[in-house]
């Protein structure tokens, strides 16, 4: 991993470095942008450009790493890399970007911490990059080899279209030049690219919100609105097009399957706990459990606005009520009159009994997740055992 002189020089300048990434990637994505305009346009999510969380994403990355190999110098952290990896190949992300990143990284680092940046510092944090680099590059290149796939976006038709809330739309889709269905894992998600009135290609990864086998594929998409979860925020430029736009028989561009959370071929009991339209992979996973004839325990935990929000609410109830074993719990923000078993509030897995050797699947916004997962640790679940997956720039890396 990385080399002894570069570790000692590393831990000497992780503070600095650290105090200092937020600005340094801002930096970066200035002369990014700058250099190579087409790739705001037609690759990076403008929404998290414009809120700023994929510059904290990208701060919390780097520093997640440089951190671990000071720190584990004999490990990798292959579950964040792997993470990561499949979102870039779900991108279409090529080798060659991660030269042109780097010239624009080290420029903004040389930018922003001055004469600090030594030759020696300089090789130091080089070596760092590297090692991810090269470690994404890898991993990436398995991943397109596995899924016989050379990152490009494919056209699929629009087969039906299926309004679950005012907010959640499903659509049906096939290849729209009838080749066979990709293989995919329960959990996995796919990219799918439009292209908006400005003429900009904008890409944005949702769900594959049914089990393998079906003769269609779904994704369910959430319409992000300005004052999403009652804050200021960019206008869901991709959501708000398909939701406006796409009808059946439309085209849509995209991916390949990719995304790390899938279910483990185990008999262990299972916790599926989601909220909002983190919902998705729990459904595909739910069906997948009763097609297979799941038998172990499991329990479906899921929260929401209110039952009218609860996007595809019959098929997770209806999945958990085909296996053998299974729980349902639901909370809402605003329960519905004449529903005693709904929860108010926010998700307490207090009143639930978590068995040994429990599973856990989380998705939804991070501070469920991070809610979620602190309960789970505190009732014996160990955190090898929690899995999570996160739309949108991963900012857990950067508090957790």
């Amino acid at each position: 991993m990385l080399s002894e002189q570069s570790a000692v020089t590393v831990r000497a300048t992780l503070p600095v470095v650290g105090a200092a990434i937020g600005e340094i990637t801002e930096r970066f994505y200035a002369g990014l942008f700058s250099a190579h305009p087409e790739l705001l346009r037609n690759l990076f999510n403008r929404g998290n450009q414009a809120a700023g969380t994929q510059r904290q994403a990208l701060a919390g990355s780097i520093a997640a790493f440089a951190t671990h190999l000071v720190e584990h110098p004999d490990e990798r952290p292959d579950a964040m890399l792997g993470r990561i990896a499949h979102k870039h190949a779900s991108l279409g992300v090529a080798p060659e970007q991660y030269g042109v990143v780097h010239e624009h990284l080290f420029a903004a680092i040389v930018e922003v911490l001055g004469e600090a940046v030594t030759a020696e510092v300089a090789a130091a944090w080089d070596e760092v990059y590297w090692l991810m680099a090269n470690a994404l590059i890898a991993i990436e290149k398995r991943l397109y080899d596995e899924n016989a796939d050379d990152g490009s976006l494919h056209p699929w038709v629009v087969t039906e279209r299926v309004e679950e809330t005012a907010d959640v739309a499903t659509f049906r889709i096939r290849p729209a030049d009838g080749a066979p269905l990709p293989d995919f894992r329960a959990g996995q998600y796919v990219s799918v690219g439009v292209e908006l009135p400005d003429g900009a290609r904008q890409i944005r990864q949702y769900s594959l919100s049914s089990a393998p086998g079906s003769p269609v594929r779904q994704i369910s998409v959430k319409r992000v609105r300005a004052d999403e979860n009652g804050a200021p925020g960019p206008e869901g430029e991709v959501s708000g097009h398909l939701h406006a736009h796409v009808r059946e028989g439309d085209v849509l561009q995209v991916s390949a399957p990719y995304g790390d959370l899938v279910l483990d071929d185990t008999d262990a009991p299972l916790l599926l706990a989601s909220a909002g339209i983190g919902v998705t992979p729990m459904i595909a996973m739910l069906e997948q459990l009763a097609i297979s004839g799941h038998k172990a325990p499991v329990t479906v935990v899921h929260a929401d606005r209110s039952p009218a929000e609860h996007a595809l609410r019959a098929d997770h109830e209806a999945f958990a009520g085909k296996l053998a074993d299974a729980e349902t719990h639901f909370w809402y923000e605003r329960p519905e009159p004449g529903h005693p078993a709904e929860r108010t509030g926010l998700v307490d897995l207090s009143g639930i009994t978590l068995r040994p050797g429990t599973h856990a699947y989380l998705c939804g916004p991070l501070p469920f997740m991070r809610a979620v997962r602190t309960q789970l640790l505190a009732g014996g679940v160990p955190a090898s055992d929690i899995h999570y997956e996160v739309f949108g720039p991963d900012l857990w890396l950067a508090r957790d």
